[in-house]
């Protein structure tokens, strides 16, 4: 049994944030459960894909998030217990549903997660997606640790009902990825079949409609002002007359401050985590009883800008600052040191900063750049292109693992906004400059948005290549299924669908199917796309290593080693295609058997013949 589906109320169990999300979910009886995954949400959907296979719960991977907001839709209207988890980013992907399902609401209580990411540790952006909330006019909680993730998850579901609108659960990645004990709560029942009212002029947004449901919006939003305003997951911890507001995360780092600075008794900390509607109220009374406040909040000047206005509306003149005392500012996360020095700073508290660790007798680490796996058909397939086309090529890349084809020495991504953007980019590319353009795009991006690009390519007569690296999974977020996954060994039937079949139902007449592990064969396909006076496509198929392990699918193969009698020097495998299961050592590279695949895209491209199957 899963262990999420432990039916044990007070116990305590020890869970990732992200668990502890889904726990929530579960004990708010939970039937209906939708994502596209990403960093730092990945955890949150894995936990119910393994629950619904032991459950009645409904879970799938939807294509992209816009999909996974708009399925969950039907299901929200319709009665059921919902929800959509995502990244920061795939919000933008699910803005469009979002803002309307605002007007309609939902019947069934919906939560749709989005997990921020600070620092930016996995993303291309760190946006602060509060402004969603606000620009939604959709409930935001936010909270502060494990405990309250778990709870306020099944508190969303219930804010959610009371309210007929969906709620946004924000997270960041420090929280998703942090561990704490939970006291486990009552797993509620869960209703699994709805019942859909008909009432098109309520459901269909069309002007006519809408311009009454916004009315109905903005009323739904002063009750949800109201509840704001008296939530228990918005309090005020000490007396004193130095205020702290603060959100998430940072309430931990300022909590644990004020205990190290001994500053209780002056300190009063109001912790917002039913944080919008904006308790404006809560936040006034606050204001008075204080001589200066200070905002700790990542990202954005959120709360600092509301603050301010509060007192302005009110006649306050007391000092509040945030961003620009100390280190905090609206880049990075913050950690416990910086805030316990800007709390210092900005109240006039003389302390004494703990001394650093001497590590001056301590060599530096070595530098350890992101790489491609060793055995990564990746490597293979941009080793091919890289042969055909040459370094003039602009190279619009995607999101995913191969992205880190940026690098040396394969040097083969120039371009890169957000999840399909290669495809798209590509037509301008191809339109706007005299050089040949070849995209990259994974499988799993593929199907999240690149199919629109690549009908727009098809039908403006665009002419570059596209090389679809399939290499059967959702990699690099921990080898989630997609459209064209065989699901059969992971435990769950869907049906499979076909790339090669998608890409010539859009229309392209020049489709290459290659198995980039044969070398020569993959670039004779690459040589034919070149010489393509149009659009071409390469779809480069080979599983991921680590997933084709995970699921027995990996052949059983030999690592090749390096017969330095034959090896004259010339680096070829290293120095072209930098596998992280070769090494340098004094003038000649070795391999290290433990790390290699047995791909032999290195033996296929070694000039000397000199590398060769293990004995073994």
């Amino acid at each position: 049994m899963h262990k999420l589906l432990t039916d044990s109320p007070g116990r305590e169990m020890l869970l990732l944030g992200n668990e502890a999300i889904a726990r929530g979910a579960l004990e708010a009886g939970l039937a209906f459960a939708t994502c596209y995954p990403g960093t730092p949400s990945s955890e949150i959907p894995e936990q119910f894909f393994q629950v619904s296979k032991e459950t009645d719960l409904y879970f799938e991977f939807s294509t992209n998030e816009k999909v996974a907001v708009e399925v969950g839709a039907g299901a929200a209207v319709s009665g059921l217990r919902t929800m959509v988890t995502m990244k920061h980013v795939g919000l933008n992907v699910a803005a469009d549903p979002i803002m309307t399902l605002a007007y309609e609401g939902v019947k069934g209580g919906m939560v749709i997660v989005s997990a921020d990411d600070p620092s930016l540790f996995s993303s291309q952006n760190e946006q602060d997606n509060r402004y969603y909330a606000r620009l939604s006019s959709l409930p935001m909680l936010e909270p502060t640790n494990v405990q309250e993730m778990k709870d306020i998850a099944k508190m969303a579901f219930e804010l959610s009902e009371a309210l007929e609108l969906p709620v946004l659960l924000r997270t960041t990645t420090r929280l998703n990825h942090i561990r704490g004990p939970v006291k486990l709560g009552e797993l509620e029942p869960r209703r699994i079949k709805g019942d859909f009212k008909k009432n098109p002029f309520h459901w269909v947004a069309v002007p006519a409609v809408s311009r009454n449901l916004h009315k109905i919006l903005l009323e739904k939003f002063e009750r949800a002002l109201e509840k704001a305003e008296e939530s228990e997951y918005n309090e005020i911890l000490g007396n004193g007359r130095w205020g702290i507001v603060t959100n998430g995360v940072s309430f931990n780092y300022v909590r644990d401050a004020v205990e190290d600075l001994r500053i209780g008794d002056k300190v009063s900390i109001l912790k917002l985590g039913f944080s919008w509607p904006f308790p404006k109220k809560l936040c006034s009374d606050f204001l008075n009883r204080m001589d200066k406040v200070l905002v700790v909040e990542e990202l954005e000047p959120v709360m600092e800008n509301e603050l301010k206005a509060v007192a302005q509306e009110k006649g306050l003149l007391l000092p509040i600052q945030g961003k620009g005392i100390g280190e905090l500012s609206r880049i990075f996360e913050y950690d416990p040191a910086m805030v316990r020095r800007a709390i210092g700073e900005y109240f006039g508290v003389d302390y004494q900063a703990q001394g650093r660790v001497d590590t001056s007798d301590i060599p530096e680490l070595p530098g350890r750049p992101p790489n491609l796996c060793a055995g990564c058909p990746h490597r293979a397939t941009y080793y091919a292109v890289k042969k055909v086309y040459g370094d003039e090529t602009i190279y619009p890349s995607d999101i995913g693992c191969y992205t880190l084809g940026l690098l040396p020495p394969m040097s083969a991504a120039d371009f890169l906004i957000c999840m399909g953007s290669s495809v798209s980019s590509s037509c301008g590319f191809s339109w706007a400059n005299d050089q040949k353009v070849v995209s990259f795009i994974g499988d799993s991006t593929f199907f999240h948005s690149g199919i629109t690009g690549l009908i727009n390519a098809v039908h403006n007569n665009h002419k570059f290549t596209l090389v679809i690296l399939d290499n059967g999974t959702t990699a690099m977020t921990g080898h989630q299924p997609h459209p064209g996954v065989n699901t059969g060994p992971m435990g769950v039937e869907r049906t499979q669908v076909s790339i090669e079949g998608v890409v010539k139902g859009c229309g392209v007449r020049d489709v290459h199917v290659v198995r980039p592990f044969k070398v020569k064969k993959t670039i004779d396909a690459v040589k034919a796309s070149l010489e393509y006076d149009g659009l071409s496509v390469i779809i480069s198929q080979e599983y991921c290593p680590l997933f084709a392990r995970a699921i027995g699918e990996r052949k059983r193969t030999r690592p090749f080693y390096i017969n330095l009698d034959k090896c004259k020097g010339h680096r070829v495998c290293i120095n072209e295609l930098a596998c992280p299961a070769m090494v340098l050592e004094g003038y000649h590279v070795t391999i290290n058997e433990d790390l290699c695949t047995g791909c032999s895209v290195c033996a296929q491209i070694c000039p000397e013949n000199a590398i060769l199957p293990a004995k073994k």
